[in-house]
């Protein structure tokens, strides 16, 4: 963990706190006064009481002082959880728009779960550290206020104190050192168990078929022995530092009170002052309560670390550039990508023609789910450049990117409270003609206007197929279709008469339009204007389908994957589908 980055994001999770916090700097500072003259208050009331002084006035100071203590007791929670509120809001608002903005590769450095664990569990406890520091600080306050005290009341007593402090401070300074490792490790092993629960719900039809829940159950909670000996540890260093604490502080406070006595039995001070001297005693070894708030601040520190790994991410960079009128060329210049497994694109050199429609071929690894990924920049080429109509993707705009192309995907996600919404969702506004017009050019608008609420159901509310689901995000892709419309495998799920229509879709409507579409199909390559066929890292040839139709190996791209490999092998395939939001 980088604590400097941690200790950074912090400071500026306590400044989001805004107004709250120097309110409840301000209500802390009075509490903490309070505390200090209050033990003096009632030491003079008791001497009033036995020299028939002032009791009346020493007696209600006294009690104003009580009073003012709890009003500003219940106010400094109320500014300190709005506080936390204001903090904690900022901090989540910053990870999902940074997460966000990474676009694929934040799950590819961070698993789903992981990435919610930060987000919800992490944000909430980094939050808090605006109230932290403020009671750390303030904290101080009454031990410092009470060594003064005591110093004022006779010297003897403050160096008696002080004598045994450093003591107490010792074991604050290594109960900080120890528990901001254990933290640590902790919240790294409560992560992997998150990201495995995240992994298990998304399987858990898989899971369910296979008999394998006691098996999932034991993989999910495998790193909780983990967690619970990082926990048992926590309490241990809290259960040392406790224990000896105990045995310090009341041998310093019982040193303190002999003193004092003596100093009465001389007539030096008086029995108020003793009574002063007992209280402010307390007061001054409540240094200890460092400990807590050092607990506190290692707790948020472990957090706020684990919040900024995902922040030093750099996020996908954009350009200020806006495409020039063209017809949707795209152009592959030198492309190169490297995937976990070694090249999955090498040099490639292809251009695209405006306003074609070109079918990407190839057998599962040849890097088709790659090539549509770098189409819209939903990734970067390693080496090489990837152009629109002769401007570089990286340096254009992210809304004229995703004004210019959009995507339909194998396993599309349909976000959006209802199915309009999810056919609306996109950087192009669409009204309810748009939406039902290009579900029926998808064939998905006869089921949907047999849901509950027709196009105003929620799609958590109505399962649907997985041929259903892709005609659902055809729609999405034909509503936002600019100049280039990429389809990654869209046909996969669907019967041959649908897939004949969205062909002639494609052929018809959309014909103005660049359309690359990823299939594994003969029948959508031979409607094509052109084929490029990826084998070995590049493009092995192109041309029509009749024209390619001679060679034995094109002909075997479309043949069923051999055992191991599986139309999922394909590198970049389910990233790609992780993007559609981004889309």
């Amino acid at each position: 963990m980088d604590r400097r980055a941690a200790d950074r994001l912090l400071l500026a999770a306590a400044r989001r706190g805004g107004p709250w916090v120097p309110a409840m700097m301000a209500t802390s500072l009075l509490l903490a006064g309070v505390y200090t003259v209050l033990p003096a208050l009632m030491g003079r009331t008791v001497d009033a009481v036995l020299t028939g002084g002032h009791t009346v006035t020493w007696l209600a100071l006294s009690i104003a002082a009580i009073v003012v203590l709890m009003v500003c007791d219940l106010l400094d929670d109320l500014v300190g959880k709005l506080a936390e509120a204001r903090s904690t809001a900022w901090l989540r608002h910053t990870l999902l728009l940074h997460v966000l903005d990474l676009g694929i590769r934040a799950t590819r450095r961070f698993t789903a779960g992981d990435l919610v664990g930060r987000l919800v569990g992490n944000c909430a406890r980094t939050g808090q550290v605006a109230s932290t520091l403020v009671w750390a600080v303030v904290d101080l306050v009454p031990p410092v206020g009470a060594v003064v005290a005591l110093a004022l009341i006779d010297p003897w007593l403050c160096l008696t104190f002080l004598v045994g402090l450093p003591v107490v401070l010792s074991l604050v300074r290594t109960f900080v050192r120890d528990a901001s490792d254990i933290n640590e490790r902790y919240y790294e092993a409560q992560g992997r168990v998150a990201a495995r629960l995240v992994d298990a719900l998304a399987g858990i039809r898989t899971i369910a078929a296979a008999g394998t829940v006691d098996r999932e159950v034991r993989r999910v909670l495998g790193p909780l022995p983990e967690l619970r000996r990082h926990g048992a540890g926590m309490w241990q260093v809290l259960a040392r530092v406790s224990g000896r604490e105990a045995l310090v502080i009341p041998l310093l406070e019982v040193a303190v009170l002999a003193v004092a006595g003596l100093q009465l039995a001389h007539g030096r001070i008086s029995p108020g002052q003793v009574l002063a001297a007992g209280e402010y005693v307390v007061l001054a070894t409540g240094i200890s309560s460092l400990v807590s708030s050092a607990s506190r601040l290692a707790l948020a520190r472990a957090t706020a670390g684990r919040v900024a790994e995902v922040l030093a991410e750099p996020p996908v960079a954009y350009g200020g550039e806006r495409l020039p009128d063209g017809p949707g060329t795209l152009e592959f210049r030198g492309v190169t990508v490297r995937g976990p497994r070694g090249t999955v694109l090498e040099d490639l050199r292809l251009t695209v023609p405006g306003g074609s429609l070109v079918a990407v071929v190839g057998r599962s690894g040849s890097g088709k789910s790659v090539l549509a990924a770098l189409a819209g920049r939903l990734t970067d080429p390693d080496e090489g450049e990837v152009l629109l109509d002769g401007v570089p993707l990286r340096r254009l705009g992210r809304s004229v990117l995703r004004e210019a192309v959009a995507y339909g995907f194998e396993r599309p996600v349909l976000l959006g409270e209802t199915f309009a919404d999810a056919i609306a969702f996109g950087p192009r506004p669409a009204g309810a003609e748009e939406v039902a017009r290009q579900a029926a050019a998808a064939r998905a608008d006869t089921f949907i206007r047999r849901l509950p609420q027709g196009y105003g159901t929620r799609p958590a509310d109505a399962p649907i197929s997985g041929g259903e689901a892709q005609r659902v995000g055809l729609a999405r892709a034909f509503v936002q279709a600019g100049r280039v419309l990429v389809l990654d495998d869209v046909a996969a799920s669907l019967d041959t008469v649908t897939e004949h229509h969205i062909s002639q879709v494609l052929t018809g409507a959309l014909a103005g339009r660049t359309r690359l579409v990823v299939t594994h199909r003969a029948s959508t390559a031979a409607r094509a204007d052109r084929v490029v066929w990826l084998d070995g890292g590049g493009v092995r040839g192109q041309g029509t389908h009749g024209e390619l139709w001679s060679q034995p190996a094109y002909r075997a791209a479309f043949q069923p994957d051999p055992a191991g490999a599986g139309p999922g092998a394909d590198p970049g395939a389910d990233a790609a589908a992780a993007a559609e939001g981004a889309a």
